[in-house]
């Protein structure tokens, strides 16, 4: 039986060092080995190191934030900065904590996305994997998860030098929430981290419009999402709050407080079948009006700016959770704004599935892509050669 080990929030490795304001935006703070382990049982041989580095949050304010990186046995292929699906709130969800050996976190989706982090060590890849939602669990917030990844990313560089990391190529990667991460560290990587020799990123099923998926999973099986979806935005967007208190009844401000508690999973069973709607004053509807609400939907809707790298978006047409419709829609926004967009509507796949199903497609399109070592991007993703 495996020892559990201590969650983010019980354990000193996370607290930010004292002069943390005086470092460079992906500099390293803290450094330690780790295992990492299916599910937190089933350990596996490979060398993975956690860093704790110094990065920004939505204000721009200095924050501490936690990737663990992974180096695969031969030659590198690149960096490759793995954003899973966190979709929760509680610490214990962070990748950082559920894909360690001991970790008792089940029902995170970390812990389903597993293989996918194994299939790109397979090809070579050192993989790095942000806890792109902050120590808080900002789930949703705009821009700083992709701080937190390109930081990560400058991070795992540094720390790598010595095992010939540090000039690697970077590609991006991410599936649903995870696939928004990586959308917004594409989005901000030009102005945020123009050094770093970005190839392109891959985003699965991202959340194209986060208020009309707010909207359309209001009620029925995935209602626990945007109730996840509103604990992580009140965090870092603090009138979230006062628009609860002002619009919702103590049933769901209840429910939005368990989702402080509980993995994703688990709360998507408990809140299986809830209608947000029946316990909201004015409907979905009056709370999407609310404009303290609406400028924050606003601000978290990806695709207003344009992508320093390529991207490949994949989307199947038969996804329950994303809706087609919304990603077409943030193709476009996209490609009117100069992206390249390799755009891939798939006939088929449920949700959870398809990310399994267009792995390797992933894996394919990222080894495709040119050489970025001598090359710089600019704000619409045409590749310049730097001087």
């Amino acid at each position: 039986m495996n020892s559990t080990i201590r969650p983010p929030d019980d354990d000193g490795f996370y607290l930010p060092v004292a002069d943390m304001a005086a470092r460079q935006p992906g500099g390293v703070l803290a450094e330690r080995r780790v295992t990492p382990a299916a599910f937190g049982r089933l350990p596996m041989s490979v060398d993975a190191w956690q860093l704790q580095y110094r990065t920004t949050d939505l204000t721009g304010a200095p924050e501490a934030a936690t990737t663990t990186v992974l180096f695969p046995r031969g030659d590198h292929r690149g960096l490759l900065s793995f954003q899973c699906a966190i979709d929760a709130v509680t610490p214990r969800c962070s990748p950082s904590y559920a894909l360690r050996l001991g970790a008792r976190a089940a029902g995170s989706l970390a812990q389903l996305e597993f293989g996918q982090v194994v299939a790109a060590l397979r090809r070579g890849w050192v993989v790095s994997i942000p806890d792109h939602c902050g120590f808080e669990g900002r789930l949703g917030a705009a821009r700083e998860p992709g701080y937190r990844v390109l930081d990560g990313v400058r991070a795992a560089r540094r720390f790598g030098m010595d095992r010939g990391t540090f000039g690697l190529d970077v590609g991006l990667w991410g599936y649903s929430g995870g696939g928004l991460a990586t959308l917004w560290a594409a989005e901000v990587a030009a102005d945020y981290a123009s050094e770093l020799p970005m190839i392109g990123a891959v985003a699965g099923s991202p959340v194209g419009d986060p208020a009309n998926a707010l909207r359309r999973l209001s009620s029925g099986r995935f209602a626990g999402f945007p109730i996840m979806f509103i604990a992580g935005l009140r965090r870092a967007y603090p009138q979230v709050d006062d628009v609860l208190v002002d619009h919702a009844d103590a049933r769901l401000r209840a429910a939005v407080d368990t989702a402080e508690r509980f993995t994703t999973v688990p709360l998507l069973i408990r809140l299986r079948g809830m209608d947000l709607g029946a316990h909201l004053r004015d409907g979905v509807d009056g709370l999407l009006a609310d404009p303290r609400l609406a400028s924050v939907l606003a601000d978290i809707r990806p695709g207003g700016s344009a992508s320093a790298m390529p991207l490949l978006i994949q989307q199947g047409m038969r996804d329950e959770v994303i809706s087609v419709s919304d990603v077409d829609d943030l193709v476009d926004r996209y490609r009117s704004v100069g992206t390249t967009v390799d755009y891939r509507r798939l006939p088929y796949g449920a949700h959870l599935p398809l990310e399994f199903w267009t792995a390797r497609s992933a894996l394919d399109w990222l080894q495709e892509q040119p050489n970025a070592k001598v090359e710089g991007l600019s704000r619409t993703g045409k590749r310049d050669v730097l001087t």
